[in-house]
């Protein structure tokens, strides 16, 4: 296992070294031409000197149960990943907004911006307030994750719990000696990412050496912005907040989290940032899940750990019935502060 965490691709969000394969047609840069699941609606505000748009999923119930739950999507992910997720969390009643952050997929790519976790939770925030909604659940995966925590920490009396889907973070990969990499080094394989270099990475990282054919679909999602008019923009953005992540960790702050939290934790995942840049010796231990799921349910009062044996970086993507099932269960339990095996 260690030699092919040794060998996996660079860096969580540099996909530039393989061999290109044909590109799917190119999106628009806020991914025009790419469909989702549900009505695309946009909350628009203005933030350091620039009118931006917020794109987001509004999907009420037919029969609701009252409760609400904001799903923040990963930074290699769009609020359209969550499409199975949805459609559960719909049919059992409740309401779901999944938004599409600053930066991301539909949503604006700004010429000039300084990225913070804590100016993503500020416009969540802003976003549901727009939409009469005081208190919800927050599921986070990946970048969501730590997005998710941040919020919580701002927002504890608007967070009902707390469910972090194999967050990235678990792991402060610059205290633990990774080298940071600037904007510009960022942007230039940014540039040079496309459906190929997605693919392998995914396949390597993600998903344990395997692969399924619905993957493809989420592959020529973030390939097709690559493909398009706004290739620029869009890369200029994930180099941005590509280096917020790197240098906004949240791990620390675990303590401090008040809120019911659920950690939900694919066995088989290994990211981890600007791992490339590491030496051999620290590769190796870096992007561990397994320890660093059971280290974070520990940290974190009275969190409740679900482990998927089997599972890599995106349970929900990989096998969305039993997701599905540990996630409506995550959200309808008590936190009970103690490990579960995924049913």
């Amino acid at each position: 296992m260690r030699k092919l965490i040794a060998a996996a691709l660079p860096a969580m969000f540099s996909l530039s070294t393989l061999a290109a394969e044909p590109a799917p047609a190119g999106y628009g840069a806020e991914l025009e031409g790419f469909d989702y699941p549900h009505p695309i609606q946009h909350y628009a505000f203005k933030s350091q000197g620039e009118n931006l748009r917020m794109a987001y999923l509004d999907v009420r119930p037919s029969k609701p149960n009252g409760r609400t739950v904001v799903l923040l999507h990963g930074k290699n992910f769009c609020a359209a990943t969550w499409e199975s997720s949805i459609a559960a969390l719909s049919e059992a009643g409740y309401r779901v907004i999944a938004p599409d952050q600053i930066g991301f997929c539909k949503s604006s790519k700004p010429a000039h911006h300084q990225y913070s976790l804590h100016e993503l939770a500020a416009n969540t925030h802003a976003l549901l307030q727009s939409l009469n909604v005081p208190r919800a659940s927050i599921v986070g995966h990946s970048m969501g994750g730590m997005l998710g925590a941040r919020y919580a920490l701002m927002y504890p009396q608007a967070s009902e719990r707390l469910l972090l889907v194999n967050p990235i973070g678990l792991e402060d990969w610059k205290a633990q000696g990774v080298p940071w990499r600037s904007v510009d080094d960022n942007y230039a394989r940014e540039l040079k990412t496309d459906a190929a270099t997605i693919k392998q990475y995914q396949q390597t990282v993600y998903y344990g050496g395997q692969w399924k054919p619905e993957y493809d679909r989420w592959v020529n999602m973030l390939a097709g912005l690559y493909a398009g008019p706004g290739r620029e923009r869009v890369a200029w953005n994930q180099a941005l907040t590509s280096e917020m992540v790197f240098t906004q960790p949240v791990v620390h702050e675990f303590p401090r989290l008040r809120v019911p939290t659920v950690l939900l934790i694919g066995q088989l995942d290994r990211t981890a940032i600007n791992r490339d840049l590491a030496s051999d010796e620290l590769k190796a231990q870096l992007g561990l899940y397994p320890q660093l799921g059971r280290a974070a349910a520990k940290a974190i009062p009275n969190a409740t750990l679900v482990e998927f044996d089997d599972l890599g970086h995106s349970p929900q993507v990989e096998a969305p019935e039993r997701f599905n099932r540990a996630l409506l269960k995550a959200l309808s339990a008590r936190a009970e502060g103690a490990a579960q095996s995924a049913p």
